[in-house]
């Protein structure tokens, strides 16, 4: 099947978050300094992982790789799918101004060899997490308790 990651009017992407939840893949990029997260400079503004929807006749797997790609601007290796988690977003957290129920499948990916974290316009900034640090989304803190990636809560 052919991949569709065309630019879709923001009309008709608006109505489609108001009637249906959006498949997302998202990377815990798992490293020996920590689990990544980066700045989105986009609705939510919150730091968070990498990560995006899925595109029509893409893989999972696919997805994972090109989220690392066009994110990180690095090759990843997928160590594990960790889960499937629904994510519920209030209307003023969203770029659209409508909530947004995301259907969430997580990878943990590794570096494949050495790497240079290259951010892309979506992000202003990354750090690694050591450990479940308060003020952290509830989301960030769901998947790093559940999957203990980290050290435990502070």
């Amino acid at each position: 099947m052919e991949i569709h990651d065309g630019r879709i009017p923001n009309e008709q992407f608006t109505h489609f978050l108001e009637t249906m939840p959006q498949v997302c893949v998202e990377l815990l990029f798992d490293t020996e300094e920590g689990v990544l997260l980066a700045k989105r400079e986009v609705e939510p503004k919150l730091w968070f992982w990498p990560g995006s929807r899925l595109y029509k006749g893409e893989t999972l797997t696919e997805a994972a790789h090109r989220v690392a790609r066009e994110e990180l601007g690095i090759e990843v290796r997928l160590a594990e799918r960790l889960g499937v988690h629904a994510h519920f977003w209030d209307a003023i957290e969203t770029p659209e101004g409508v909530s947004r129920h995301t259907v969430n499948v997580v990878y943990r990916a590794v570096p494949d060899g050495e790497f240079e974290i290259e951010l892309d316009e979506q992000h202003s900034a990354y750090r690694f997490c050591t450990e479940t640090e308060p003020g952290l989304h509830q989301y960030v803190r769901e998947y790093l308790d559940s999957y203990e990636l980290v050290g435990g809560s502070v």
